[in-house]
């Protein structure tokens, strides 16, 4: 079950799009047709028009199934031909007559135009797909769309894991939990009288919490899953356990997951055999989530890209994401574990797009070693509460660094990810615990730091006052580097420098003195004394270091 809006946000990838009734994209799409010469009664929410010889034709089709959208290819006409046969087909009448003369402009506008108008005439969503566009990649789409991409309460997933839950805890009679390999529940079954206090803590935080991983770890028990082998873990009151079962959920050599069941010892014949199957339908029900999920991904994240490097119609590209043209701001992470990235990366990308569209603030990419997402225009701190967020939901040993780019209209974006990236570094660079910075709000700090970065490639003048104070300083262990900057920024007031230095306000005079002579300072010359502040401000970790 998907929204109509998602499926065409997707298919955008492949060339498909809406022609007519924007309206009907708040539809739910559950079921999916395709004509049968020999079955005339299929019906279905969207029609596949498969071998249909017209737009007519297909229209008809689709109105005979019930549907609420048709997915049909533009007809082709070769040169000279006025839309011939194949434009008309067995539709006629009044639907044929308006197609041919749709046909008859060699552009595909008036196809377009033409599929709306007959879509509009029988109350049908349109769906235009291009005819270098083959059925069977559509079909594919289309299926993994609507019949997998249902979603549960912790996002993306089929939803009849529920009903397999209820089923299992049927057969075996305890309470059964699935989850991810992350810890994430997935579903349950709906009885609780079997089960206990760890489960509802879990249910309710939607996945286990860390106490009881280590827990889990403690007695071996993941190491056993890992080995594929069903485990038994004992009764603990203490942590509100039940005694319960475990098996692994796996695809070939790859661990998806797991299934629990609560239960007093452990499962022997036909309840054991009843977990281990439903261990592997269980397996069947993530891989075709995990295929629907990574495509909806991979549109995503390509849209995104071209969002930021200003590739594409940001108009166009933001519409197809879903999102309205208004102000956003880009927010980059980057997570890692010790030396390893790639992995806590993955797995912050994965967060950052669990559940469908709709129901997330904002859309990812991941670019590189950074995870970028665009979220809504709001104040800093709101993007700020995303990045806390994302953080909660990943395991307590990742770290996490964020910037914030400033608001920006969607034809500016790359501009607001230049910014976040800057504030990615500041982040990085600054003090473990500090919060995210935020362009609009630590705009002088990033100049600040390209200033610093400009002193470091030598683009700064080599001779000058200040190049020659900080010489002098370097070699004979003076501080009139840090003297004038203080006397700059208190702005010659005499008492506030020598309180910054923590020295005699004389010495202060007597350090302005010593410098003059040394250099030509003219401290009345109000462009001097800003050149020598940005001077001092890009050689700043020079001057600290003296």
């Amino acid at each position: 079950m998907i929204t109509l809006d998602r499926l065409v946000n997707v298919l955008g990838g492949y060339g498909v799009r809406l022609c007519n009734r924007p309206q009907a994209r708040t539809a739910w799409l559950r079921s999916v047709a395709v004509a049968d010469a020999a079955d005339r009664h299929v019906s279905g929410d969207l029609l596949l028009a498969v071998g249909a010889s017209s737009l007519a034709e297909a229209m008809e089709w689709a109105t005979a199934a019930k549907a609420t959208a048709v997915l049909v290819k533009a007809p082709t006409t070769g040169p000279g031909d006025q839309g011939g046969a194949d434009a008309t087909g067995p539709g006629g009448g009044a639907d044929a007559d308006v197609e041919a003369a749709a046909l008859s402009d060699r552009g595909g506008a008036g196809v377009e135009r033409q599929a709306a108008a007959l879509g509009d005439r029988h109350h049908l969503a349109v769906l235009l797909a291009e005819p270098a566009v083959s059925w069977s990649q559509l079909a594919g789409v289309v299926y993994g769309l609507v019949l997998e991409s249902r979603e549960t309460a912790s996002g993306r997933g089929p939803t009849d894991l529920f009903a397999l839950a209820d089923s299992l805890a049927d057969v075996i009679g305890g309470a059964v939990t699935i989850e991810d390999r992350h810890w994430r529940v997935l579903a349950y079954s709906r009885s609780q009288e079997a089960g206990d206090p760890a489960r509802l803590e879990t249910i309710l935080a939607r996945r286990v919490p860390d106490r009881l991983r280590e827990l889990f770890q403690q007695q071996g028990v993941l190491t056993r899953l890992a080995a594929d082998e069903p485990v038994f873990v004992p009764a603990d009151p203490g942590n509100g356990l039940t005694g319960r079962m475990a098996v692994a959920v796996r695809a070939g050599r790859e661990l998806l997951g797991s299934v629990w069941v609560t239960c007093e010892r452990p499962l022997t014949g036909a309840h054991r055999h009843a977990l281990a199957d439903g261990a592997r339908t269980v397996a069947l029900h993530l891989l075709r989530s995990r295929a629907s999920a990574d495509l909806e991904r991979q549109v995503e994240s390509d849209l995104v890209i071209r969002l930021l490097d200003g590739s594409a119609d940001a108009v166009t590209a933001i519409s197809r994401l879903g999102l309205a043209a208004r102000p956003w701001r880009v927010v980059a992470v980057r997570a890692h574990t010790g030396g390893e990235r790639q992995a806590a990366l993955l797995l912050a990308f994965e967060q950052a797009t669990t559940g469908f569209g709709w129901s997330r603030p904002g859309r990812s990419a991941l670019l590189g070693d950074t995870l970028y997402t665009i979220l809504p225009a709001e104040q800093a701190e709101s993007a700020r509460r995303w990045i806390t967020a994302l953080r909660a939901e990943l395991p307590g040993q990742v770290h996490v660094a964020a910037g914030i780019g400033a608001p920006a209209e969607v034809a500016e974006l790359p501009a607001s990810r230049q910014e976040a990236d800057e504030c990615l570094a500041l982040h990085e660079d600054g003090p473990p615990g500090a919060v995210p910075p935020a362009y609009d709000e630590s705009w002088g700090d990033i100049l600040l730091r390209r200033l610093r970065a400009a002193a470091r490639t030598g683009r700064v003048p080599a001779r000058g006052p200040v190049s020659t104070l900080l010489r002098h300083d370097s070699r004979h262990g003076t501080h009139f580097a840090a003297t004038l900057r203080a006397w700059l920024e208190s702005q010659g007031d005499l008492a506030s420098a020598a309180e910054r230095l923590g020295v005699h306000p004389n010495t202060v005079r007597n350090r302005l003195r010593k410098m003059g002579e040394l250099a030509p300072l003219d401290l009345d010359d109000a462009r001097q004394r800003l050149a020598m502040t940005i001077m001092l401000a890009a050689s700043s970790d020079e001057v600290e270091q003296l």
